[in-house]
């Protein structure tokens, strides 16, 4: 039977919490890269799902925005209450939601209900930002950042894996068959992690943060202020993921176009290059427990500008097999360099307030999902009126301000932390 944490002490149930092993931290990798598939799953098939849905063609991009507008909305409404609720029983009832709105999807035949539906499975899917925490807490703190790390593998992987494989299935079964799979799939997880999850009360919070949801949200103005490297660490995210959007929201466009001329089946299949940068996750996640933050954030923002240069001359320079493996590379190092910069900034905020780490993780993950968002935009307004060369100069654009936003963001660390002058001798004013 269930613990209940008593209304009127305040104060959790003392519950043992086992140790992560290893199959367990498979299941949450897992876990969180099939969750994650539904958010962009529909992108390499808007085109399919208009047209069955007969919607208008301004439409189609609302089918790629919704999800994702949903997600961000859970983060803020839904992630806060782990800090308040009890965290097993809360992720398997919002992954059981997410499981029926996407099975709803699949049998909607109005637009409205189809377009509702993936907004609220959208923001169902924040369960991954309750995942990741748990995560961290049951681990070790000498191993948290392998921990996240081996965590976030799972979740990049089931980014990039998302448009290849949404594009097979509905090319073999039909788009509805995508929404089956996705639903069927994150329902077996909740019933998995019913299983497995351990009891999971949140901490007592401090005295600004009231014992109830709107006190949860409220507080979430609080943490941003008061936490400087929430601020920065968020930054550096939503401007790395940034240039990944725009890199990945073009690539599709520039690989159709000559001296390339791919079919989608063989854009579906370039996608799963990038696949490959998602093993840096683990190792980033060890460097930081050695302590090796500071230069692998330097170096994971080098690498992502490297990678904007190679893709500028590939898809501008080199043509054939050369050329698209150029361009495959460039994939791998973007991915790699920003999984990176989002290992280190989740292993460093799953070291602040444990009472606020629920709300903490929603802040980090809706504000670099808001640098998607806007990455995408650029992309697309940069290809229209630049083509290949506009949408580098995007990705270039986020890529030095990830760099320069983390050496500002230590600058000013640095000088907030010399020492006050001393008064006295040798000292005039």
């Amino acid at each position: 039977m269930n613990q209940t944490c008593p209304q009127s002490s305040g104060i959790a149930p003392v519950v043992t919490v086992p140790p992560l092993t290893t199959a367990l931290t498979l299941l949450f990798a897992v876990a969180v890269g099939v969750i994650i598939m539904n958010l962009v799953a529909p992108q390499p098939v808007i085109g399919v799902i208009q047209e069955a849905l007969d919607l208008p063609p301004a439409w189609s991009g609302v089918i790629a925005m919704l999800p994702q507008l949903g997600y961000a909305v859970g983060l803020v409404l839904l992630v806060p209450l782990v800090d308040l609720l009890e965290n097993r029983r809360l992720i398997v009832g919002i992954l059981g939601c997410c499981a029926l709105f996407l099975l709803g999807a699949m049998f909607a035949t109005d637009k409205v209900l189809f377009l509702s539906a993936i907004f609220l499975a959208g923001a169902t899917s924040s369960a991954i930002q309750m995942l990741v925490p748990m995560a961290a807490m049951m681990s070790s703190e000498a191993h948290r950042g392998r921990t996240i790390g081996n965590v976030m593998s799972g979740l990049m992987v089931g980014i990039l894996l998302a448009r290849p494989l949404a594009s097979l299935i509905t090319d073999f079964a039909g788009w509805r068959s995508m929404y089956a799979a996705l639903g069927v799939a994150i329902g077996l997880l909740a019933l998995l992690l019913a299983r497995v999850l351990p009891q999971r009360y949140p901490q007592t919070g401090n005295k600004r943060d009231a014992h109830s949801y709107s006190g949860l949200l409220k507080s979430l103005w609080h943490l941003l202020r008061d936490e400087p490297v929430l601020r920065q660490r968020a930054l550096t995210a939503a401007l790395g993921l940034g240039a990944f959007s725009a890199f990945w929201t073009s690539i599709g466009l520039r690989l159709a176009q000559a001296p390339f001329d791919l079919s989608q089946k063989s854009i579906a299949l370039f996608a799963l290059a990038g696949a490959a940068g998602a093993v840096v996750a683990p190792l980033a996640g060890r460097c930081a427990d050695r302590g090796w933050t500071r230069p692998l954030t330097v170096a994971a923002h080098g690498l992502m500008l490297l990678a904007c240069l190679l893709a500028q001359y590939a898809g501008s320079n080199v043509g054939g097999a050369l050329g698209i493996g150029l361009l495959a590379l460039a994939a791998i190092a973007l991915d790699a360099g920003v999984t990176a910069d989002q290992t280190l900034g989740r292993h460093a905020i799953n070291l602040l307030n444990p009472a606020a780490r629920g709300r903490i993780n929603g802040l980090f993950v809706a504000i670099f999902f808001i640098g998607g968002a806007l990455g995408s935009v650029a992309a697309g307004a940069a290809w229209a009126h630049g083509g290949w060369h506009g949408v580098c100069a995007v990705i270039a654009a986020f890529c030095l301000a990830s760099l320069l936003a983390d050496f500002v963001a230590r600058a000013g660390k640095r000088t907030r932390t010399l020492p006050a002058p001393q008064t006295g001798a040798g000292n005039h004013s």
